[in-house]
């Protein structure tokens, strides 16, 4: 108490009420996604299991020629030709490999057919509660629409990415008085376990999960966004750190960014590779206009 009267303790962060409605439906947002995931997951298993060698020939099993394949044999389809025939034409894979692939499909038992049949539903209704979230989440957020739109412009984010990083810090990022403070919060920063001089870990502090999953992912997809400056930073940092602390640095210098253009309202400018060769390419349009 006495410390506390003395003002030398930290206060946690805690969110007014509107922001903490964020947070509940951006958090069971990603709960259904990672159940989505899981069962996804469950469907492939049980084409393995019934030597349905689908996922061998798609690139996603959730697309549009696999749910139209694999829904015509849970409701009773017995023929691999009818079943091939239902792929988009754009489909890499030609209709005897997808005639082979499904050509355990005639003695499927009536069992697994009711089984696919459960499966496919489930991520049906996950699918039409995911969009209901959307939508709820676009509505709440809907006076803060420039500054999801900001966000959403930094490589690696998105309009989820963006809606969830608001969620957690707030729309203005106002609770923080700094970038280092942001960093230090969310726990995107190197640590500082120091005594008598020697500095004994480097590692960062746990800070808030959610922020650092986001910021994780967000960070792997900016280092593979080419002509961005985040590209720049991965393939410097990689060879004297390696993937995951080069990630971890990718993440650091996004967390600050986001401070800055939510605290001050600024826009991101990109200064990598991409712009440069922009550049170059007006230039030389403009000199030879001139001559």
């Amino acid at each position: 108490m006495k410390r506390l009267v003395a003002r030398e303790l930290i206060l946690s962060f805690v969110p007014d009420t509107e922001q903490r409605l964020w947070r509940t439906v951006t958090r069971r947002k990603y709960q259904l996604t990672r159940d989505r995931v899981r069962l996804q997951n469950q469907l492939e298993s049980l084409l393995e299991e019934v030597h349905i060698k689908l996922s061998w020939l798609v690139s996603d099993l959730l697309g549009v020629s696999a749910q139209r394949m694999m829904k015509a044999l849970a409701d009773g389809e017995t023929n691999p030709a009818a079943l091939a025939a239902l792929a988009d034409r754009k489909l890499r894979a030609t209709p005897e490999q997808l005639c082979d692939a499904l050509g355990a499909c005639t003695d499927l038992k009536p069992v697994y057919r009711r089984l696919l049949k459960m499966v496919l539903e489930q991520l049906q209704f996950l699918d039409q509660q995911i969009g209901q979230l959307d939508q709820e989440m676009a509505m709440l957020l809907n006076q803060h629409q420039d500054a999801v739109t900001r966000l959403a412009e930094v490589p690696g984010l998105g309009v989820d990415s963006a809606q969830q990083i608001i969620a957690e810090v707030g729309a203005t990022a106002a609770t923080f008085p700094s970038a280092k403070c942001l960093s230090s919060w969310v726990g995107a920063c190197p640590g500082d376990d120091e005594s008598a001089g020697v500095n004994y870990s480097h590692r960062s502090p746990k800070g808030n999960r959610h922020m650092r999953r986001v910021l994780n992912q967000t960070a792997k997809a900016a280092a593979r966004t080419k002509g961005s400056i985040f590209e720049i930073v991965y393939r410097r940092c990689v060879p004297r750190l390696g993937h995951n602390q080069a990630i971890g640095a990718i993440a650091h210098r996004q967390c600050r960014l986001i401070w800055l253009i939510l605290h001050q309202g600024v826009r991101y400018e990109e200064r990598g590779p991409a712009v440069s060769r922009r550049q170059i390419g007006r230039a030389e349009t403009g000199r030879a206009r001139s001559l």
